[in-house]
């Protein structure tokens, strides 16, 4: 019987690892900094229209996540021939918001507070991160955008999938949900790559992020 039970736990363990592997989204391909496009002069600018236009960011610890959205300050494409040939965004770090703890509790003001603090992305002093656009291919069937992202002072540059369409004037682009792994950008706090004594109390280095963002001629 006990035998049982003991190959019963390491089954359901295994399956909760399983499902948890397979919900996980992929991290976003990391490397160094890369020069950005350069544009044709006959391109055409589409501006972000920041009202309607969205990031959306998920964290885990052991003991559970917390979710919200950051907005963006400013940003443009450039188009050439109905392509995207280039473009740059302002993400404006003071505009975190959590979404899972009500607005009215005390805790979302401290997590909110907490995050924008110097032991996560400092934004008295880092007040917006930016992302310059650096390439765009498809790539086994999926359309690959890349692009510099500073943070912090730190400049990676990042490749996730997109999906992009185009109506009249307006440009909307979405990605699907992927990952950055923050340390790369030195945000330390309760990561395992800085520090190895935490136990349990460790936030997962990825940051799981959805971009949704509509644009105008």
């Amino acid at each position: 019987m006990k035998k049982r039970i003991v190959t019963s736990c390491v089954i359901v363990s295994l399956s909760i690892a399983l499902f948890s592997c397979k919900d996980k989204a992929k991290e976003a391909e990391t490397k160094e900094a890369e020069t950005p496009t350069v544009v044709e002069v006959s391109s055409e600018t589409y501006t972000v229209n920041t009202e309607a236009s969205t990031i959306e960011w998920r964290g885990f610890k052991p003991t559970g996540e917390h979710n919200g959205t950051i907005n963006l300050a400013n940003g443009s494409f450039e188009m050439t021939d109905e392509n995207i040939a280039g473009g740059n965004f302002t993400v404006d770090m003071n505009s975190i918001v959590d979404l899972d703890i009500p607005a009215d509790d005390e805790k979302n003001a401290k997590l909110v507070g907490h995050l924008k603090s110097a032991d996560f992305f400092d934004v008295e002093k880092f007040p917006t991160a930016t992302f310059e656009i650096t390439g765009i291919e498809d790539k086994e069937g999926k359309t690959m955008l890349s692009g510099n992202l500073t943070l912090k002072e730190k400049t990676n540059n990042i490749t996730f999938p997109i999906n992009v369409s185009q109506e009249n004037d307006t440009l909307s682009l979405s990605s699907e949900t992927f990952t950055i792994d923050r340390s790369k950008w030195d945000v330390r706090y309760g990561s395992k790559s800085f520090f190895d004594n935490l136990g349990d109390k460790f936030i997962n280095d990825d940051i799981e992020i959805t971009v949704s963002v509509k644009a105008t001629k």
